[in-house]
């Protein structure tokens, strides 16, 4: 097929114009950015232009005559448009329109540029042309197991991750000191980074179940008991630690319970204990070990132990005390209905009719509106709003003071068979919360923050205001010099990428991270096939390290054997700047795996670059 070069001509100089307009309209925003990332603001700007329309056009024109695709164009957008003009020029026996050297300067200091900014937040690389750090999230056992901070140093993290959603300032102190020290005796500074919570919406309180433990024999295939159950019983004078699986014997956890010293006195090895269980079975168990601070006994079928259970024998019986309730779970199936309500309430799984449950964030359910989708403890259960309606308050109604203005939404199950606990995540994919990104929980780790880590990572990001407010609270802090990491993890954060990332650009040590679980949840697992290859693709524009998150070698990290997926899904988060680990015991395996494959993949690949390094397995 033959290419008219000065259509193509025609169409680059239209694109480049559109560059240009396009700054000027962004330019309030460009300039207001950092000065190091002034460029790079630039830069993410004619990306938002070029990816604005569809090019494919004259993607495939310019692949004709040889000279781009630009489908690698993230780093220095007007640099290979520029570049491509020039080509096809010569093509058409005209003079190159742009001066080459400035264009092969724009081009290589993007990638300069990339690295300072990553340098600056992250810290400098442990190993040369190992472009992509590691960060372990750390578990609470680091607060006290030096051991464990230091083995995860020399197996090369770089930095630490604190989840200010678990534990508190004195623990968090606690670990941050620890890797410190560990970091201090390696010869190199780990850098701390601690992810702030959010606001976090959750299914309310459910009502406990009936006081009963299930005293259970284990089988082998054929059914045939290969272990006993077993009931510790304990003196009531004595504290039962943790019931009900608090006692071990022989290294393996059995039920605990208490008895009356009457009836722990008249025990002997070799006795038998009957009792009937919360089915109004007749359950036999024979006493094997007795000690000062408890009694053993053993049986060969399965027991419902409820408590006031009477245990008897002989002529001597108790009553079983210190069993906790059972949790119910609510068990919705698809075409069932739910209701979310703002009001307090305990929902009753036994109650009958459809089940009313409350959330942890009123104002979530006062904004949800027919036809959005609702998504339970990380999708498991999905629902779409079928009706909202305002209640009155009980109190309201007797005449008393009352809020007011409760607001039930009923909720039709499209996606069940899931179990829902109490205190699970819910998503609202379609809804615009009027929520800050700032929890007064978060205010106070901030500050923490501030004065103790070197970057703290902000969640529930929505909007450019939301990113303003943060920056605000810095300035207030005084942590100019405190990096900034801002979490991708919901719709309205992808669809504003491009103003988030300009107003997270004023604070100089800033950084984005993907948080792929949350938004895999919001957006639906078929377009997760795309998104993070599109986020990546807009922070390198802008010159940002990006952090990837959730799930990386997660059954290496747990099991300490890798998948294949998990080895695939390596090499695409080896594209960023940073990756993340969460917690596990096989985590030092898993640094080794990253570091191995790594290195193979820098010489492969810089960014979504391929590389054509040579393959000595095909000569």
């Amino acid at each position: 097929m033959q290419v008219n070069k000065q259509a193509v001509l025609t169409a680059i100089d239209e694109l480049l114009d559109d560059l240009d307009t396009q700054t000027l309209h962004w330019y309030p925003q460009i300039q207001a950015t950092a000065p190091t990332h002034f460029i790079g603001a630039r830069n993410l700007v004619h990306y938002m232009t070029l990816r604005s329309h569809d090019r494919r056009g004259l993607q495939g024109k310019l692949e004709s005559l040889g000279a781009t695709r630009l489908s690698t164009a993230e780093p220095a957008v007007k640099a290979r448009l520029q570049a491509a003009h020039n080509v096809v020029s010569a093509l058409d026996g005209c003079s190159p329109q742009f001066d080459a050297e400035d264009v092969a300067d724009a081009i290589v200091g993007a990638d300069e540029l990339l690295e300072q900014h990553t340098e600056a937040l992250l810290g400098p690389r442990v190993l040369p042309g190992d472009s992509s750090r590691i960060m372990v999230t750390l578990p609470a056992e680091a607060a006290y197991d030096e051991e464990l901070v230091a083995r995860l140093v020399d197996s090369g993290m770089e930095l630490a991750r604190i989840n200010c959603a678990h534990d508190g300032p004195e623990v968090w102190k606690q670990m941050i000191d620890n890797v410190r020290a560990a970091g201090q005796a390696a010869g190199r500074t780990i850098r701390v980074s601690m992810d702030l919570a959010g606001p976090k919406i959750r299914t309310g309180a459910i009502a406990p179940g009936p006081a009963v433990v299930r005293v259970r024999v284990q089988r082998d295939d054929a059914g045939t008991v290969i272990q006993p159950c077993r009931l510790w019983m304990i003196p009531e004078v004595q504290e039962l630690a943790e019931a009900p699986m608090a006692a071990t014997t022989e290294g393996r956890p059995i039920v605990s319970v208490h008895v009356s010293r009457e009836f722990f006195e008249t025990l002997e090895v070799g006795e038998t204990i009957h009792v009937v269980d919360a089915r109004g079975k007749r359950r036999r168990l024979g006493v094997t070990k007795k000690e000062n601070e408890g009694v053993l006994a053993e049986g060969q079928q399965n027991i419902y132990l409820q408590l006031g259970a009477e245990l008897r024998a002989g002529k001597a019986t108790t009553a079983v005390g210190s069993v906790p309730p059972t949790l119910q779970k609510l068990r919705p199936q698809t075409g069932d209905r739910i209701v979310l309500t703002s009001a307090d309430v305990v929902c009753d799984p036994q109650a009958g009719g459809v089940p009313t449950i409350s959330c942890t964030l009123p104002e979530a359910v006062k904004a949800l509106e027919v036809g959005q989708q609702v998504l339970f403890d990380d999708g498991a259960i999905a629902a779409k709003v079928v009706e909202t309606r305002e209640v009155e308050d009980t109190a309201s109604a007797a005449g008393t003071e009352g809020i007011g203005g409760t607001v039930e939404a009923e909720l039709l199950i499209t996606r069940g068979g899931a179990k829902l606990a109490e205190y699970k995540g819910i998503n609202l994919p379609d809804t615009d919360l009027p929520l800050p990104s700032l929890t007064d929980e978060d205010e106070a780790a901030l500050a923490f923050v501030a004065e103790h880590a070197d970057i703290a990572a902000v969640s529930f990001i929505r909007t450019p205001e939301d990113v303003a407010c943060v920056l605000e609270k810095f300035r207030e802090l005084g942590a100019d010099d405190l990096g900034l990491v801002l979490k991708i993890e919901t719709i309205p954060a992808f669809e504003n990428l491009a103003p988030i990332l300009l107003e997270g650009m004023r604070h100089a040590k800033f950084g984005v991270m993907l948080a792929r679980g949350d938004l895999a949840v919001e957006l639906g697992f078929s377009r997760m096939a795309e998104v993070p290859g599109q986020v990546l693709a807009m922070v390198e524009a802008a010159h940002v390290p990006l952090i990837i998150g959730t799930q990386v070698l997660e059954s290496m990290a747990k099991s300490g054997l890798p998948t294949r997926a998990e080895i695939t899904d390596v090499a695409f988060a080896l594209r960023a700047e940073c990756i993340m680990l969460n917690k596990g015991p096989h985590i030092p395996e898993a640094i080794g795996i990253l570091r191995e494959i790594g290195a193979k993949m820098d010489r492969s690949q810089r960014k979504n670059r391929m590389l054509l390094h040579r393959v000595r397995s095909w000569q």
